[in-house]
């Protein structure tokens, strides 16, 4: 015999009464809610501040796409944080994710208009999308309130090349290199300027110095063996043995175009053609030729 809580129909006799005894006995009911757990301010802003931590280590790593999916999660969180807009700014902006940056470097000026890194950020944007009279408008407006920051003078030097202003071009790139220990591209820009005004013993000198700092840059011995090549027949040896070591180290550089686009003036573009037309350098020319990739960026340090 079967038990008798498996009777056929027992259960489905049983439940109505169950029901009805549960509604009529006054006993409470109870429903079964989904449990949704809301973390307090705090542990938003712990959650936000470490995940903008880890932007920034990856964009220091040079991992700037990564960067910025992780700074949006932050000014997700943190949406009233400027800092968070910053961040996410500088990680679109190395991504060139140029349009997103421009608004997110909006939403950080709202936030906190006296903070000078927003406007050195958005003057270098607006030297990224070739606008060089706004971005000398926004690293004056910055730098009245830094006057000491080396990265936005060494910015400010490069818009004013681009406006073919090459004595505040000079100024600003030794102010730069005035504030900052080391820093060689500022020395580099130098040389490039002065060897365009005529003073090519200085740029030289200039050029010198640099490689004592960074000796595998391409861009300095380039254009040091450009200019020691344009010096006379006494310096020949050396610069094709300079010549061969930039090119070996960045083949972007033997293009004319590549030279232009890093802020070489028509004298030193033109001075560098002669000399890769000489015939000991025609093998290290044409390897280079064959492995420039002008679309692509830099192998170089900014």
């Amino acid at each position: 015999m079967a038990p008798r809580w498996s009777r056929p129909g027992l259960k489905n006799a049983l439940l109505p009464a169950a029901l009805g005894l549960l509604l009529t006995s006054g006993l409470p009911a109870r429903a079964l809610v989904p449990y949704t757990y809301v973390p307090q301010r705090q542990e938003l802003e712990a959650a936000g501040l470490g995940i903008a931590q880890a932007a920034a280590r990856l964009l220091r790593l040079g991992q700037a796409s990564d960067a910025a999916r992780l700074a949006a999660l932050t000014v997700q969180l943190l949406p009233e944080d400027p800092r968070g807009w910053v961040l996410l700014a500088e990680a679109q902006l190395r991504s060139n994710q140029l349009e997103q940056a421009g608004i997110s470097l909006a939403k950080a000026k709202q936030l906190d208009p006296r903070n000078p890194g927003i406007w050195f950020a958005e003057g270098s944007l607006a030297l990224r999308a070739g606008k060089p009279n706004d971005a000398l408008g926004l690293l004056e407006q910055g730098l009245k309130l830094d006057k000491r920051n080396a990265g936005a003078y060494f910015d400010l030097g490069n818009a004013n090349i681009l406006l073919g202003q090459s004595g505040p071009a000079l100024a600003a790139f030794e102010r730069a290199s005035s504030l900052r220990k080391g820093f060689w591209e500022a020395l580099n820009n130098q040389g490039l300027v002065l060897f365009e005004q005529g003073n090519p013993k200085e740029a030289i000198r200039r050029w010198r110095e640099v490689l004592t700092i960074k000796p595998d840059a391409a861009e300095p011995t380039l254009a040091l063996a450009a200019s020691l090549f344009a010096s006379g027949p006494a310096d020949r040896s050396e610069a094709l043995a300079l010549a061969g070591k930039a090119l070996d180290n960045e083949p972007n550089y033997v293009l004319e175009s590549y030279q232009k686009e890093q802020l070489w003036g028509p004298k030193l573009r033109s001075t560098t053609q002669d000399l890769l037309k000489l015939a000991e350098l025609k093998p290290v020319v044409d390897r280079a030729l064959a492995n420039a990739s002008p679309e692509g960026e830099s192998s170089e340090e900014e």
